[in-house]
């Protein structure tokens, strides 16, 4: 009994060591959206439109960022429960390279293209050009977080969640200032509007990389790549970690498609449905935080339980993982719930749009606890194991298979109001719950990968 007692005391004395630093900086992240999104909002509804319809390109290239640090999640925590430095390095040189040659491919696009780009999301002369200025600046800002993102990621897998944690509460806040200083043109800066908001933003992303890089080079040397062999791979290793982590990288490139496909979805409806949601999804992230640092948490923690050949152990903490999720789930949405119109108020919006943004909220308060679940089991649990097809096959179907068509049929055909579609598109959330318990129930998502085949 001594013994449960203090195993159970560890686990969650780890999950918090791993998930709280993740909900803390997700937070700031997504406070600084809310904030910036609440400073734009200043400039009127055609800028908000505009600025969250050019940020589709960065939720592009930010979800392939998180499919390849989960791809390599997956390995580093089992190669650091095995304590395999070499492969380590490796997984690190692989999870570069991806990263920033698709950032550089986006950055190129947006600075090149951004009519193109925003003429796929809207046809209002106003919102294009607002949106051109806004993407030119920010493209650079792409390759910074790639670096950035695969660094905190690798950081957190040996323990050292707080740092990736302390770099963004600085980073952050430059952004915040940098914003405030150059969106209204504050004493002896200019007034650039949301080209001064994505010249923040780039400025604090780079910061935030050259941070990141100095602190692994100086303290980490097991995540430090020195050497070019970091980056030479061979057939035998590359063809073991492409199954599991090429699948992680296709399902976030295609869940990111499938919610912009959502926002062209949205955008038929006018900037008022645009602005409505966007003021939604940047008061609701801020209740999503706490399922994204339980799922790094999981992520992590019983990746390296597989590496330290523990599987009873790992499935057990599978299980508790789940309760977790379920009951962060509902506390997360209670508080939406209850705080949706006073969070609404701070924004600079028509009575009308301010309405239909509080609809959204309630409806997202109500499927917070399935939303959680269904992150912790697919990012989680799954991906820990490496069982990462099925996860992409359960984030696809219920993207590709129920919400796509579902988003299309509510808007053109059905022709409801932003908020009876949104509820509409929660039945994609049950389609994955529905499929990522039975794959837990059947108990075939458990694989070792410190071992080549």
């Amino acid at each position: 009994m001594t013994r449960e007692i203090s195993e159970r005391k560890d686990f969650f004395l780890k999950m918090f060591s791993i998930a709280l630093p993740v909900v803390v900086q997700s937070l700031l992240n997504n406070s600084l959206s809310f904030v910036d999104t609440l400073m734009i909002g200043q400039l009127g509804e055609s800028s908000i439109a505009a600025v969250a319809l050019a940020n589709q390109m960065f939720f592009l290239i930010s979800l392939l960022f998180f499919g390849v640090t989960s791809g390599s999640a997956i390995f580093l925590s089992q190669y650091w429960g095995a304590r395999n430095e070499t492969d380590i390095q490796k997984v690190l040189g692989i999870s570069l390279s991806i990263a920033g040659i698709g950032a550089l491919l986006v950055a190129l696009a947006s600075f090149f293209f951004p009519r193109h780009i925003m003429h796929i999301f809207t046809t209002e002369e106003t919102v294009v050009q607002i949106g051109i200025s806004y993407l030119k600046i920010v493209a650079v800002s792409y390759l910074f977080s790639a670096f950035s993102q695969i660094m905190a990621t690798a950081l957190r897998v040996i323990g050292k969640a707080k740092i990736p944690l302390q770099v963004a509460l600085v980073s952050l806040s430059l952004n915040a200032v940098g914003n405030y200083l150059l969106i209204f043109g504050i004493g002896p800066f200019p007034q650039w509007g949301v080209a001064g908001a994505a010249l923040a933003t780039a400025v604090s992303r780079l910061i935030e990389m050259l941070a990141l890089l100095y602190i692994v080079y100086r303290r980490h040397p097991v995540i430090a790549i020195r050497s070019r062999q970091a980056f030479v791979w061979n057939k035998k290793f590359v063809l073991h970690i492409l199954p599991t982590s090429l699948p992680v990288i296709i399902n976030e490139i295609f869940w990111a498609l499938g919610m912009t496909t959502y926002k062209i979805a949205y955008s038929r409806m006018g900037i008022e449905a645009i602005a409505a949601i966007n003021v939604a999804e940047s008061i609701g992230n801020l209740f999503f935080v706490v399922m994204m640092g339980v799922s790094n948490a999981t992520l992590i923690m019983i990746g390296v339980k597989i590496g330290e050949k523990q599987v009873p152990l790992a499935r057990l903490y599978a299980r508790r993982f789940i309760t977790t999720a379920f009951l962060v789930g509902i506390g997360m949405g209670m508080f939406e719930f209850f705080f949706a119109p006073v969070f609404a108020q701070f924004f600079n919006i028509r009575d009308e749009v301010r309405q239909l943004a509080i609809y959204c909220l309630y409806i997202n308060a109500a499927l917070l606890p399935i939303k959680s679940l269904n992150m912790v089991i697919i990012v989680g649990i799954l991906r820990s194991g490496g069982d990462t097809r099925y996860s992409m096959f359960a984030e696809m179907f219920g993207v590709w298979a129920v919400g796509v068509p579902l988003a299309f049929f509510g808007a053109l055909v059905l022709k409801l109001n932003i908020y009876q579609l949104y509820l509409l598109l929660g039945m994609e959330e049950v389609s994955k719950l529905v499929l990522g318990m039975y794959r837990i129930k059947k108990g075939t998502w458990v694989n070792d990968l410190t071992e080549l085949h």
